[in-house]
């Protein structure tokens, strides 16, 4: 099909269409009795998301119920470490767990960049299956972790507020922190660059932890490598569209954003779309930013703040998204609201 049609990959090359399109991160999930469902069907969530034939249902799931503009690829930022040989699992009600990586002798045990694909080749099955079933108007979405994001679970070995383990590791082993970002980032341009391969229209970049870092940290760790990841991912693919989620950045993001040829801007909650402005024209659009916990509580806050946001976005390409991910408790009927509250504008 003419990707013209698409209004996702139309805002993604600069129109500004009205209503915007919409889709939502973490829109695949526990927030809906199918994916639980199918979620009982599988051992765990490892094995969910390595079964193509249960991971591309998951993925269509939210589309066919919302018929939203973007599906993405139900995968997880984790699934890298796990290919690089990493020992990685999800403990119900507990979150991910992960064999730390924290000397020199526990790196050269990690696989090479290009060993990944033995273990991620379910996951290119995944996508192939998406597009036979997808619906012509709708986009499909790959994406990974930055890599700072994923380096903060593997030397902490879990998710950590504040990332005061990985902080603290810089400073201890700044050469074996190097390798591992290093590391990192030459293994997700494989990933993304097969994700690609085997069709996805747009690729994202999830630096969910970018917030916790400042100063020259920020620009080594952060910018440098997302920088490094969409400058060949472009040269690669020049028609693929990027979406860089720096969470948390603020007052960083205006400088994040000069350093990188990235399509497109994610933009969490606590961002005040007063200052978009700034960002454009280094880009083509932003994403964002409903708070999910407003998605919550639905009522009036819901339609007053969509509506705000709507508002502000009005005069500039926008993809309308949550600022992070869709919460578990998200009562079904109020994201049916926030689709009919945007597409009746």
């Amino acid at each position: 099909m003419n990707n013209i049609r698409k209004p996702l990959l139309r805002v993604l090359e600069g129109e500004n269409l009205n209503p915007p399109p919409i889709w939502l991160m973490r829109q695949a999930g526990r927030y809906l009795p199918e994916y639980r469902a199918l979620r009982s069907q599988a051992k765990d969530f490892l094995s969910l998301c390595y079964n193509p034939e249960l991971a591309s249902e998951v993925t269509l799931q939210p589309i066919t119920r919302f018929g939203f503009d973007g599906a993405i690829l139900f995968a997880d930022i984790l699934l890298l470490p796990h290919a690089l040989g990493v020992d990685v699992k999800f403990v119900e009600n507990v979150g991910p767990r992960l064999s730390p990586i924290q000397t020199q002798e526990q790196l050269y045990r990690l696989k090479d960049k290009e060993e990944i694909h033995e273990t991620l080749n379910p996951v290119y099955e995944t996508i192939e299956r998406i597009l036979a079933k997808l619906p012509p108007q709708v986009t499909l979405i790959g994406f990974a972790g930055s890599p700072w994001t994923v380096a903060t679970y593997l030397i902490a070995g879990k998710g950590e507020t504040g990332q005061v383990t990985s902080k603290e590791f810089i400073v201890r082993n700044p050469e074996l922190f190097n390798q591992i970002i290093s590391l990192l980032t030459d293994a997700t341009i494989e990933y993304l660059s097969r994700q690609i391969e085997a069709g996805v229209e747009v690729v994202k970049l999830f630096d969910s932890w970018a917030g916790s870092l400042e100063g020259l940290y920020f620009d080594n760790y952060v910018t440098k490598p997302n920088a490094h990841i969409i400058t060949t991912l472009k040269h690669k693919f020049p028609h693929i569209p990027i979406i860089a989620f720096p969470k948390g950045s603020g007052m960083k993001l205006p400088s994040f954003v000069s350093n990188l040829n990235v399509d497109c801007l994610a933009l969490d909650q606590n961002v005040s779309l007063d200052i978009v402005d700034k960002f454009l024209p280094s880009i083509n659009c932003i994403q964002g930013n409903l708070n999910p916990q407003t998605l919550v509580s639905g009522k009036e806050r819901l339609e007053s703040e969509t509506q705000n946001i709507l508002k502000s976005c009005y005069n500039f390409p926008h993809i309308f998204n949550l600022g992070h991910g869709i919460l578990p408790t998200t009562p079904i009927q109020h994201v049916e609201k926030l689709v009919k509250l945007i597409r009746e504008i």
